[in-house]
C-alpha cells in the first residue's frame, strides 16, 4: 500500500544532507540504512550503498527509478538456484554440446582458410 498523497514521499532527512550541495562526481558512495526512504529527482546521478542486512549494495540511481524505494534495488535473500542433481546434469550436458559445437565451428574455419 503506498502513502497518501497528502502525506507526501518519505525521504530519510540524512540521506538528502549527505547529498545536499553535492555533485554526484563528488560525493563517491553514499551508505545508507534507510531502505524505505523513496527515491526523489535530486538523487539521479548518485550512488548509494544500500545495506540489505548483510553488506553495503552499490545502486546507481537513474531517472527509471524515480518514485520507487531505494530497498527494492538491494536485495536481503540470495538465489541459489532450483533443481538439485537432475538440473546440474543437464547444465552439464548443454555446456559439453556448445563447446563441441564451438569446437566445430572452429575446425570449419581453420580448414576454410587452409584451402
Amino acid at each position: 500500500m503506498s502513502r497518501s498523497l497528502k502525506k507526501g514521499p518519505y525521504i530519510d532527512e540524512n540521506i538528502l544532507k549527505k547529498i545536499a550541495g553535492k555533485k554526484p562526481e563528488q560525493a563517491g558512495t553514499v551508505k545508507t540504512w534507510a531502505r524505505r526512504s523513496m527515491i526523489s529527482p535530486e538523487m539521479v546521478g548518485f550512488t548509494f550503498g544500500v545495506h540489505n542486512g548483510r553488506i553495503h549494495v552499490d545502486v546507481f540511481v537513474t531517472e527509471d527509478m524515480v518514485g520507487h524505494h531505494l530497498g527494492e534495488f538491494s536485495p536481503t535473500r540470495k538465489f541459489v538456484r532450483h533443481g538439485g542433481k537432475m538440473q546440474k546434469e543437464i547444465e552439464l550436458k548443454a555446456k559439453e554440446s556448445e563447446v563441441a559445437a564451438a569446437k566445430a565451428a572452429k575446425e570449419a574455419a581453420t580448414t576454410a582458410s587452409a584451402k
